[in-house]
């Protein structure tokens, strides 16, 4: 009975203790699993092969036109105006040489008749002291063999109408040129500005009778600052220009003209630290121009853009690849980072126009990279990861043996 009670009992026991020892040994026989290390991958930029470009910079301003010439007419007689000219309002176009004014000339008239008979007069006493000064001398012959003396042959009577048929010449001119200046005419192709004077007005020498401006030449004063100014060929010697384009809406349509850039002030601007460049443009009010086009009246305001002649070899990159410090991140070959310094030319809102620190073919990083220093792995998104690269090689591996065997 008691032997029947051990064997139920003690059998399970044994079961437990053999499974605990086999179990024991299983799993200190078992060998560890194995440990790969954790291969981080390298930082992944995007980086773009850059090569330079022709580049020909435009410089942009903006200015009010004005006239090339601008006169106060003014008269050089005085008398009462008796006509004026339908051009002599303001806003009148007229051609050089026309009639704008012409004041009374009865007294003027008078005048150089006065004048001629003068002259006249005098020319008539020359030539009589001319007959006596002949007269003289054959008298003087006649009964004398020695040289006659000056006034006896009256050399200073003839000296003495002589003068005074200049004078009565000069006089003449004067005359005629007061009669004509009863007549004042343009001294240019133009516009009137202003008027000053009207029919039946009595004018003193020298008032102001109009505003003149002169429609053969426009200008634009442009402010330029000085590094703008190192991109345009701009001298103080005439034949030095590039093109400007002139810019400006005109009864809500957009208009262009075109330019030429003819020199600079020469002096900078105390206040603002800009130099004032002029552009030219000929016949603004298109009066010689065959085809209809827009006129550019004085005082519009315009935008202009000047491109320059030069060409320079430059790199143009986007301007967030710029960093701070005037560096750019490369890859090299390696696939490490290099912080090259760079030259800027010039930077836009979009681009930066760099001449050094670069060359061809130089992979440029694009894309930002946090913390970055020299020597930094990276990789491309071209580039084959190292673990795929190794399973790659791997793979080769087993096909060739397969293939030995």
């Amino acid at each position: 009975m008691k032997q029947s009670l051990w064997m139920k009992g003690g059998i399970p026991l044994v079961v437990i203790v053999v499974a605990v020892i086999v179990a024991g040994v299983m799993i200190s026989s078992r060998k560890p699993p194995e440990q790969n290390p954790v291969e981080e991958p390298a930082f992944l930029v995007d980086a773009q092969p850059v090569s330079s470009e022709q580049v020909q910079f435009s410089v942009t301003s903006q200015g009010n036109v004005l006239p090339k010439h601008e006169t106060m007419l003014s008269t050089q007689v005085s008398g009462k105006v008796v006509s004026v000219s339908d051009a002599y309002v303001v806003g009148g176009m007229f051609s050089k040489g026309d009639t704008l004014v012409t004041l009374e000339q009865s007294d003027y008239e008078t005048e150089l008749r006065l004048a001629e008979a003068e002259l006249a007069q005098a020319t008539a006493a020359l030539e009589e002291e001319i007959a006596r000064g002949k007269v003289a001398e054959q008298e003087w012959r006649s009964v004398n063999d020695m040289a006659a003396p000056e006034l006896g042959l009256r050399k200073p009577q003839l000296a003495k109408e002589q003068a005074n048929v200049k004078a009565a010449k000069a006089k003449l001119d004067r005359a005629r040129r007061n009669l004509a200046r009863t007549e004042i005419t343009a001294p240019y192709n133009g516009i009137v500005v202003e008027r000053n004077i009207d029919l039946g007005q009595f004018v003193t020498a020298g008032a102001a009778v109009a505003t003149l401006y002169a429609t053969d030449v426009a200008e634009v004063r442009l402010p330029i600052t000085d590094s703008d100014l190192a991109f345009l060929n701009v001298s103080d010697k005439p034949g030095n220009v590039d093109n400007v384009r002139l810019h400006a809406t005109v009864a809500g349509k957009s208009r262009t003209w075109q330019g030429t850039l003819a020199r600079t002030e020469g002096v900078l601007d105390s206040n603002s630290r800009v130099v004032y460049a002029v552009v030219n443009v000929n016949d603004p009010y298109r009066r010689d121009t065959a085809t209809e086009s827009v006129p550019l009246r004085f005082g519009q305001f315009v935008e202009a853009s000047i491109q320059s002649e030069k060409r320079q070899q430059l790199f143009v990159l986007p301007r967030n690849v710029v960093r701070l410090d005037n560096t750019v991140l490369t890859v090299d070959d390696e696939r490490t980072l290099k912080i090259k310094p760079v030259d800027i030319q010039r930077s836009s809102a979009e681009n930066v126009y760099i001449s050094s620190g670069l060359e061809e073919g130089d992979l440029v990083v694009m894309s930002a990279v946090p913390n970055p220093y020299d020597g930094m792995k990276v990789r491309l998104p071209d580039d084959i990861p190292e673990a795929a690269k190794n399973d790659k090689e791997e793979d080769s591996a087993g096909i060739a043996s397969e293939e030995d065997e």
